[in-house]
C-alpha cells in the first residue's frame, strides 16, 4: 500500500561517470517504484543535489574529489537522518567502509559490484524506509487515537481516583500523562444530580438525552471556569463529578449554588449538589467525593433543588433512631383496634420528631425506622388476616425502594398509607363483627324482657364499655337501646293483651314491677292504654293511632 502510494528516490554519486550511468540507467527502477532524482560526480555537488531533491537512499563512493564519503555522510546524516546510504567501497578501502558505518550508514557494496549486487542493496534499503514509514503511520494513528481517547481517559483515571485511594507520587506522573488541565494540588469535589432524571427525561429518545446532558455538562464546565480551574465528568447517567481547584469551603458553596442557578435558568431543570471537603492531595479525593455522597443524600428531606455541604450533615454513624416504648404501645394498640386518626397522630408526632433533630439523621436511618414500622405494621396484620392478604403491604414497601426515588416525604407516605390501610382492614373487620355482636345482643334482649335490662347489663353480658355499646348499638340497628327495650317489650305486650293475659301477669312477665307504671309506659308508646287495645285485638277494625315505634 505505502509502495503504491509513494516512490522512493534514489541519488547517486560517484567521481566516475561510468558507474553513474551504469547505477542509473541499467537496473530497472521503475518496476521497484523507484526513482532516479539526480546524480553527481563528487562530494560538493552530491550534497547540493541531496539539499535540493530530499532523496530516500543515496549511493556514494567512500573515496571522492572536493568532499569525501565519510564527510559527505556525516553532513547528510545531521540534517536528514531518516536517509538510508550505502556506501561504494573497494576493497582497501575497508576500514573507512567501517567508519562509516559507524557515522550511521546504511550498509556498503564492495567494488567491483554486480548490478544485482546494486539492485539488493536498494531493495534492502528502500524495505527499511517503507517499513519506517509503517511505523510512523501507526504512530501517527496511535497519537490521533490517544488525542481522540484522552477525555475518556482522563475521565476514567479522575473517576478512579474519587473512588479508590492511590499512591500519590504515581498519581502525579499518571495525571501529568494524561494532561489533566488541573493543579495537582487543593481540590473540592462536588456531586451534581438532576432531580428526577428518569422521570422526565424516561421517554426520550437516547439521542435527546445525550444532548441534554451535554448541555448540562457545558453550563457546569462553564459555570466553573469563571471562578476556577476545573473538570467535570460522568458518574452516573444523571449524575456528575466536579473536580475543582478550591481551598475554600466558601468558595466552593458559591460555585456550586451558580452551578445549581445557572442549571435552572438555562434548562429550566432542577439539580441537587452535595459539596465535599477541601483537601490538599490526590490521594485524598476518595475522602471528599466520600463526604460529598453523604451530603448530596441529605436532599432525601427537600426532594432536591438545593446545595448541601459535608459540614451540615451529621456525622454520628452510631446514632440509632427510636420512639419510646410507650409510643410504640400505643401505636400497636390502636393499629389493633383499627383507630386510624390515632394512628395517624402517633405517626405524625414519630416523623416530627425527626425533622426537629439538629443535624437531621442520616437519610439510610429513617429509612430503616420506616422500614421498622412497615414490618411492624405487616406482624400485627399477620395476627388478624392471612399471609397472603398482608403479601399486598410488603409489596408496596417493596415497590417504593424499587423506583430508586425515595425521599422522607415518600418514605413518611408510604408508612401512612400502609398504616392506614391496615386500620381499614380492621374496621371492615370489626365491622362485620360489631354488627354480629350487636344482633346477639338483640337476640339476647329479646330472649329476657323479664331481667332488668339496663344497659350496663348487657354490656357487661358482651365485654363491652356502656359507652361503646350504647353507640355500637345505635349505630347498628339506627335506634338507641332504651327505646329498643321499651319496644320489644309493648310489642310482647300487645301479643300478651292479643292472647287475653292479664295487665298484672303482663307486667310482672316484662319485668315491670308496678302494674301502673307498665300502663302509663304502653300509653306512651302505642296511644292506647292495655284495656283499649284489648279492645281493638280482634283484627277487624284498625286501632286508631299507629302502632309503630318511632324509630328517630
Amino acid at each position: 500500500m505505502i509502495e503504491e502510494l509513494q516512490r522512493i528516490k534514489l541519488c547517486i554519486i560517484d567521481d566516475i561517470r561510468s558507474v553513474v550511468d551504469m547505477i542509473s540507467q541499467k537496473p530497472p527502477w521503475e518496476e521497484h517504484h523507484i526513482e532516479v532524482v539526480g546524480t553527481a560526480l563528487d562530494g560538493e555537488e552530491g550534497i547540493r543535489l541531496i539539499q535540493e531533491t530530499k532523496p530516500d537512499i543515496v549511493l556514494t563512493d567512500i573515496r571522492m574529489p572536493k568532499k569525501d564519503g565519510l564527510a559527505m555522510t556525516q553532513e547528510i546524516l545531521v540534517n536528514a537522518p531518516f536517509t538510508k546510504i550505502v556506501i561504494l567501497s573497494a576493497y582497501t578501502d575497508f576500514s573507512f567502509t567501517r567508519q562509516a558505518i559507524r557515522l550511521g550508514a546504511f550498509d556498503f557494496v564492495k567494488k567491483p559490484f554486480s548490478i544485482d549486487e546494486i539492485i539488493q542493496v536498494v531493495l534492502k534499503a528502500k524495505a527499511a524506509i517503507e517499513e519506517e514509514w509503517r511505523e510512523q503511520s501507526k504512530a501517527i494513528e496511535l497519537k490521533q487515537h490517544v488525542r481522540k481517547s484522552l477525555p475518556v481517559l482522563q475521565q476514567e483515571y479522575l473517576s478512579l481516583l474519587v473512588h479508590h485511594r492511590t499512591n500519590a507520587v504515581v498519581a502525579f506522573q499518571k495525571w501529568q500523562t494524561l494532561g489533566i488541565q488541573l493543579a495537582p494540588q487543593n481540590f473540592n469535589l462536588f456531586i451534581v444530580e438532576l432531580d428526577r432524571f428518569m422521570d422526565k427525561y424516561k421517554a426520550q429518545p437516547s439521542r435527546e438525552v445525550e444532548l441534554i446532558r451535554f448541555s448540562l455538562r457545558n453550563i457546569l464546565e462553564e459555570t466553573i471556569a469563571a471562578f476556577s480551574s476545573g473538570v467535570v465528568f460522568s458518574e452516573a447517567l444523571n449524575r456528575f463529578i466536579c473536580l475543582i481547584n478550591c481551598e475554600d469551603m466558601r468558595i466552593a458553596e458559591q460555585i456550586s449554588e451558580a452551578c445549581r442557578l445557572n442549571i435552572y435558568q438555562f434548562t429550566n431543570s432542577t439539580i441537587s449538589i452535595g459539596i465535599g471537603s477541601c483537601v490538599t492531595s490526590i490521594d485524598e479525593l476518595p475522602d471528599s467525593y466520600q463526604l460529598a455522597l453523604s451530603a448530596l443524600a441529605y436532599h432525601f428531606y427537600t426532594d432536591g433543588n438545593g446545595v448541601n455541604s459535608y459540614s451540615s450533615t451529621s456525622d454520628d454513624e452510631k446514632t440509632l433512631l427510636h420512639y419510646t416504648a410507650s409510643t410504640e404501645h400505643e401505636f400497636l394498640m390502636a393499629l389493633r383496634s383499627g383507630n386510624r386518626e390515632k394512628c395517624r397522630l402517633i405517626l405524625e408526632q414519630i416523623f416530627n420528631d425527626l425533622l426537629q433533630r439538629d443535624p437531621l439523621p442520616k437519610p439510610q436511618q429513617v429509612e430503616n425506622l420506616c422500614y421498622e414500622l412497615s414490618s411492624k405494621i405487616c406482624r400485627v396484620m399477620l395476627e388478624q388476616f392471612p399471609p397472603d392478604r398482608v403479601k399486598n403491604l410488603e409489596k408496596q414497601w417493596n415497590h417504593v425502594k424499587r423506583t430508586g426515588v425515595v425521599t422522607f416525604q415518600i418514605m413518611r407516605d408510604t408508612v401512612k398509607e400502609l398504616c392506614l390501610e391496615a386500620c381499614s382492614w380492621i374496621e371492615h373487620e370489626r365491622s362485620d363483627e360489631t354488627t354480629k355482636l350487636i344482633y346477639q345482643a338483640k337476640d339476647y334482649i329479646c330472649a329476657n324482657l323479664h331481667l332488668n335490662l339496663s344497659l350496663d347489663l348487657c354490656a357487661k353480658q358482651f365485654n363491652l364499655s356502656p359507652g361503646y355499646f350504647s353507640n355500637l348499638f345505635k349505630k347498628v340497628l339506627n335506634i338507641s337501646f332504651q327505646r329498643f327495650v321499651i319496644h320489644q317489650r309493648m310489642e310482647k305486650a300487645k301479643e300478651m293483651l292479643i292472647n287475653d293475659y292479664q295487665v298484672q301477669e303482663i307486667a310482672r312477665e316484662l319485668g315491670y314491677e308496678h302494674r301502673r307504671y307498665f300502663s302509663e309506659i304502653f300509653k306512651k308508646h302505642t296511644n292506647m292504654t292495655p284495656s283499649e287495645f284489648k279492645l281493638y285485638s280482634t283484627g277487624k277494625i284498625s286501632p286508631p293511632v299507629d302502632l309503630a315505634y318511632d324509630q328517630s
